[in-house]
């Protein structure tokens, strides 16, 4: 599309949560999520992108252009339905399954991205209900990993209240039968036990890549790239929970934009679109974290030092910090 983006960025985010649990794991008691060799904190990429969702939500309305595919509670094959409405019609039914054909996948896919900003950043699976195909988004996170170990702790809690009862549930039962219950229930009765899982402080490394060429697919423009950095730098500010304590995005964002080297300007922009330099070495060389000297517990973000050189930026590259230079990206 011809307003999608034309570089190719990688973008490395600080964050920090104190006090809390900044990605419980449902299938462990909501117990943090740890590598088990090293005892490092993870975060899992889909826990970033709610968050990155839910702060376009709310900045925009969820009103199309910019509106949430992945909602809360939502039927996403009602929108899938939509789609195919908004684009010709349903699809025909064959043997009570849906039959839609090449051209109206693609055309209600296309429809998906230019109404829903999580689709055209982070592409999906609309394959399921009327299908609207597969998605491959240009905007990738990956899970983010605490710098130094942390420590898991879980504490008991108890709650004064309770949701437990013996009222059997019938057609007559009332409110005033559920405060005669709670007359005549013991006083210990009336109190359950609790769990939360914390960690005191940790510091984690968020990493995340963005396609120029997927982005011509999907028309992943500029001004989709500054909405996508404002919700990252924002993405806990309207997320407060008393389960994940305080946890902050640690500006600046830092965002590598490949932009090329070739005097040729048709090569030039090749470059940039295809990128001058492995992610890895713009990660691991470029912005170093560690602890201060003399730090045993790290308690605050002032406990660490983050070093950026930029000597060993690639020619090719530009290394930008957010949220002061959003008008370069």
């Amino acid at each position: 599309m011809s307003d999608a983006i034309t570089n190719r960025y990688e973008f490395f985010c600080l964050f920090d949560c104190e006090n809390g649990n900044p990605n419980g794991d449902p299938d462990a008691g909501n117990a943090l999520r740890i590598d088990p060799e090293d005892m490092h904190g993870l975060v899992s990429d889909v826990a970033i992108k709610r968050r990155i969702r839910n702060y376009v939500q709310l900045a925009r309305g969820n009103e199309m252009p910019n509106a949430i595919f992945v909602e809360h509670a939502t039927a996403l094959n009602a929108k899938i339905a939509v789609a195919h409405e908004k684009t010709g019609g349903m699809p025909p039914i064959k043997k009570g399954k849906w039959a839609p054909n090449k051209d109206k996948v693609v055309a209600a896919g296309q429809w998906m991205c230019e109404n829903f900003f999580d689709v055209r950043a982070f592409g999906g699976v609309l394959s399921t209900g009327p299908n609207a195909g597969q998605i491959r988004g240009p905007v990738q996170i990956a899970f983010s990993r605490s710098v130094d170990r942390i420590l898991p702790l879980d504490m008991s809690l108890t709650r004064m209240a309770t949701t437990d009862d013996d009222v059997p549930v019938r057609n007559e039962t009332t409110s005033e039968i559920y405060f005669q219950w709670e007359k005549e229930a013991p006083e210990n009765s009336l109190r359950t036990m609790g769990r939360k899982s914390l960690i005191p402080y940790g510091l984690f490394v968020g990493k995340g890549f963005i396609s120029a060429h997927l982005a011509r697919q999907t028309g992943f423009t500029k001004d989709d790239l500054r909405l996508l950095f404002e919700a990252v730098l924002n993405m806990f500010e309207h997320d407060r929970s008393a389960s994940k304590g305080v946890m902050t995005v640690r500006a600046p964002v830092y965002v590598f934009k490949h932009v090329g080297t070739d005097t040729n300007a048709g090569q030039r922009q090749a470059q940039a679109m295809l990128g001058c330099a492995p992610a890895q070495l713009l990660f691991e060389k470029v912005v170093t974290v560690k602890k201060k000297d003399g730090v045993n517990a790290p308690r605050r973000f002032d406990d660490y030092e983050v070093h950026v050189d930029r000597d060993l930026v690639p020619a090719g590259v530009e290394l930008l910090e957010l949220p002061g230079n959003m008008d370069r990206l």
